[in-house]
């Protein structure tokens, strides 16, 4: 039998492509950034916060990633209001995929953190910063960069994964092509335009990214491999390092 292909009738569900489209897009922006803050905030606390912290981030993420995206989208969405939390659906998308890749991210940036050679965070403190500072001025950028190619894959796969909030009532790309197919009939015709959209959704987002990444970390390299990766040696190394003491500068050194 042949297939007879009939894209004729798709013009007047331009516009609803398009919003659905413009959710996608915003979905995926707003959990990127929150999923981000997220991330580096976990990692911070995973590597440096107290044990009990350390235990509860730790916890947060083999919960997260040993359980499917979208079990914890309907756990957010049928779960929430039944302990008197009620938000809609657009709001439950934002929060799954936000809980979603904060857990990733905050794996990908502590991957990273423990990259980065202990030597320079003593060459940091021995200029006088203390442990924030050198965290936050040394430790994190050069984390970010390194791990930069792990965070955006991840970015994309929370994307792509975002097809299923439309099993919640959402108005995202998927959705769209599940009301077309089911007024035309032309379901081969209706996913094969989703599939090539999200297709170049990626591509673009992946090409916009990339360049956004070149321009954040213009300078900072990646470790390269031969570069030794300090270990922790009893106490978490990085509690060590930023314990609190204020630590020596080169000119208090020189004077004793």
């Amino acid at each position: 039998m042949t297939y007879v292909f009939d894209f004729s009738g798709f013009g007047i569900y331009a516009g609803m492509l398009a919003r659905g489209v413009a959710v996608t897009l915003w979905l995926t922006a707003v959990s990127t950034v929150l999923g981000g803050l997220v991330g580096i905030a976990g990692a911070s606390i995973g590597v440096a916060g107290p044990r009990w912290a350390r235990t509860l981030i730790a916890t947060y993420v083999e919960l997260i990633r040993n359980t499917p995206f979208l079990v914890q989208l309907f756990f957010v969405f049928f779960g929430l209001p039944g302990l008197g939390i009620h938000i809609d659906e657009m709001q439950a998308a934002v929060l799954a995929m936000t809980v979603n890749l904060g857990a990733y991210a905050t794996e990908i940036v502590r991957a990273g953190i423990d990259s980065i050679p202990r030597g320079q965070v003593q060459a940091a403190q021995a200029l006088g910063l203390q442990g924030r500072q050198v965290f936050r001025h040394v430790v994190l950028p050069q984390a970010l960069a390194n791990v930069f190619p792990a965070l955006l894959s991840q970015v994309l796969i929370v994307m792509l994964g975002s097809a299923v909030v439309s099993q919640i009532s959402v108005p995202d790309l998927t959705s769209a092509a599940d009301f077309i197919q089911s007024r035309n009939f032309r379901s081969f015709e209706s996913y094969l335009i989703v599939t090539a959209t999200y297709l170049f959704l990626s591509i673009a987002l992946r090409q916009l990214l990339n360049r956004l990444g070149r321009g954040l970390f213009a300078g900072r390299s990646p470790r390269s491999p031969g570069t030794p990766v300090a270990r922790p040696n009893g106490r978490n190394r990085w509690t060590q390092l930023f314990g609190g003491r204020r630590p020596q500068t080169l000119a208090t050194e020189r004077s004793q």
